[in-house]
């Protein structure tokens, strides 16, 4: 059991946008994200995405797994994650939280059961990126599964994406 982490404190945009960077190049199988809005000024950017597409491209049996916490507020015109989403469906599968889960007010993502980027706060940039630390990473993929069991594929998502 590893329990010698690689922490880092985050306290900008820049920081939490290049901590996200790095956990998606360290995805090999899987990367897990509980977004508010899928935060376009994150996952919309090409820091993110390159290493995304790479991903899914690469390795047939990757996993792209979003849960949207405030399906409201996305903003679905001109994202290119939406688009990319749209193009690999059998890669990347969308879901909003439901109601009961909303109070959550985290933003994180997870690669493999490995790595984590974690604002305990999603309104702001305030955060922690954990390279090594398997049990603190295990600990939050065990309520974003939970989350994710109990979340139903939404639709609109889905056709809204399509209308790019």
């Amino acid at each position: 059991m590893d329990v010698a982490g690689t922490r880092s404190i985050l306290s900008t945009l820049d920081e939490y946008r290049s901590a996200v960077a790095e956990i998606a190049k360290r995805a090999n199988r899987s990367m897990s994200i509980y977004t508010p809005n899928l935060e376009p000024l994150i996952y919309d950017q090409d820091m993110f995405l390159e290493p995304l597409k790479r991903l899914v491209l690469a390795r047939g049996h990757a996993r792209l797994r979003v849960l949207i916490s405030d399906p409201a507020r996305v903003v679905r015109e001109g994202n290119r994650f939406m688009q990319m989403a749209r193009r690999l469906t059998s890669f990347i599968e969308l879901r909003n939280v439901p109601p009961e889960f909303r109070d959550n007010p985290a933003a994180f993502i997870i690669a493999d059961a490995s790595a984590i980027a974690y604002r305990q706060q999603c309104a702001k940039w305030e955060g922690i990126v954990e390279l090594n630390d398997q049990q603190i990473v295990k600990r939050y993929l065990a309520y974003f599964d939970e989350v994710w069991a109990v979340s139903l594929i939404q639709p609109e998502l889905r056709a809204t994406a399509i209308d790019f």
